[in-house]
């Protein structure tokens, strides 16, 4: 049987979680955080609650156990099988989110667990939502808690006070949010309601409050890593559509010939002027209209110059045109979204790793953790996201450990729309996110116990 070595960075979070009985795991993601994890409860004689998306329960935590650490038995908890893997002997069990409303009701199936890891712990940012507050509750069944993420602020300082919540119990950053709140940020009324944006000095406060229960190691300290470049490429909206995207604009409804598309405030506005933008606009009823495809042709071109690439997308029409276009020019592809079974995913992962596959189009919540894709060199967003987690995440499917060439992100925008604002924009939610995880690298955290 081969034998890992985990790197001297794992060692060192290994370590880390075994001397704190609650601890955040914030290393970059592709840094191997899992193996640290699985290394820290390996000698642990009581049983371990792993809680992870759906899509990497397998493909990630399955097969890290098998590859690692494969003494250490595991089932896998799906909905159909719960009670079942609850009641196995299994040391560790694996299962998703939305499994804590379950393991609520059921919460009898922990007796004789005293470990909890939350992977992706920003699936549980939201403090009102109903998986925030029942893995809240389950976790004081625990003694230790472990959670994890590579981007643990992807939308702003607030996003990480509920996880921290759960792992101290209020100790570091508060038992009450909006008292949190007034203290990172200040009310700026925006037209509409008030905003709440960050103090200068937000940053600097959390990190030296999680100090000593964090850990955090960069991507590129622990791994030579290859240079990554960010391009943005752009096409032109043919003139009817840029007339209906100006007309959209300026009257908030817009009627195609074929229905009236209605876009009731400004929210609505951006996401109906972003969908014209990709080449449809959906009306209330989910049917698709003004479809153009210029941009997906562009993409396409991209793809087929080179090897191996992934291609994000936000709309099923973008998929549905892109994968018509790939069947035409002879391109093997697959698509990893919301549709496709846990098992699959990681068996299209594995085609395009043994170089079967040309490209992979990934809805990026679907594909954006978990996963190792560094076969493929180029990342390619054929339209814009809103969400810096799923951007930054889904980037990191290519730049990670084990790749070993320069890679590229191309962002695909259309000319006088909101597109490269967005880009803009979720850029500078990046870097406002680097900029706490850069302090928190930059604090050498303590190894005494904070439980």
């Amino acid at each position: 049987m081969t034998m890992y070595e985990p790197f001297e960075h794992q060692k060192t979070t290994t370590d880390f979680i075994q001397a704190n009985n609650r601890c955040l795991v914030t290393s970059d993601p592709g840094t191997g955080k899992t193996r640290s994890v699985l290394d820290a409860i390996v000698n642990r004689e009581s049983r371990t609650l792993v809680l992870a998306p759906l899509s990497i329960l397998e493909a990630s935590w399955g097969d890290d156990i098998l590859k690692f650490t494969p003494d250490l038995t595991y089932a896998i908890a799906y909905a159909k099988n719960r009670d079942v893997a609850f009641a196995s002997d299994a040391r560790v069990v694996i299962t998703n989110h939305d499994a804590v409303k379950w393991i609520l009701k059921n919460k009898q199936v922990l007796n004789g667990f005293d470990t909890l890891v939350i992977d992706e712990f920003t699936a549980f940012k939201n403090k009102d939502s109903q998986r925030s507050k029942a893995v809240r509750k389950i976790s004081e069944q625990f003694t230790h808690r472990i959670a994890m993420s590579g981007t643990p602020n992807s939308n702003g300082i607030l996003d990480i006070w509920h996880p921290t919540l759960i792992v101290d119990d209020g100790e570091r950053l508060g038992h009450r949010y909006y008292s949190f709140r007034a203290s990172v940020c200040t009310p700026k009324f925006n037209g509409f309601a008030n905003e709440w944006v960050q103090k200068d000095n937000a940053e600097e406060t959390v990190a030296a409050a999680l100090s000593d229960i964090n850990i955090r190691y960069m991507l590129e300290e622990c791994l030579d890593m290859p240079p990554q470049t960010i391009t943005t490429m752009y096409v032109t909206l043919p003139k009817k559509i840029m007339q209906q995207y100006k007309t959209l604009s300026d009257d908030s409804v817009l009627y195609t010939g074929q229905a009236t598309i209605n876009a009731v405030h400004a929210g609505s506005k951006v996401k109906k002027l972003l969908q014209l933008c990709t080449g449809a606009v959906y009306d209330k009823e989910g049917n698709t209209q003004s479809i153009h495809s210029d941009r997906y042709d562009l993409v396409m071109q991209l793809v087929s110059q080179r090897s191996q690439s992934l291609v994000a997308f936000n709309w099923k029409h973008e998929q549905r045109y892109m994968v018509e276009v790939a069947d035409k020019l002879g391109i093997k592809h697959a698509t990893i979204d919301g549709s496709v079974a846990a098992h699959k995913r990681k068996e299209i992962v594995d085609r395009l790793q043994a170089g079967q596959l040309q490209v992979v189009f990934c809805h990026p919540q679907s594909a954006g953790h978990g996963l190792t894709m560094t076969k493929a060199k180029t990342v390619i967003w054929a339209s814009p996201t809103y969400n810096a987690e799923h951007y930054q995440q889904f980037n990191r499917r290519i730049y990670r450990a084990g790749q070993t060439e320069k890679t590229e992100v191309i962002q695909i925008a259309a000319r006088d729309t909101w597109e490269p604002d967005v880009y803009a924009k979720l850029e500078g939610k990046v870097e406002r996110m680097d900029e706490l995880l850069g302090i928190l690298n930059k604090l050498k955290p303590k190894t005494k116990s904070a439980a």
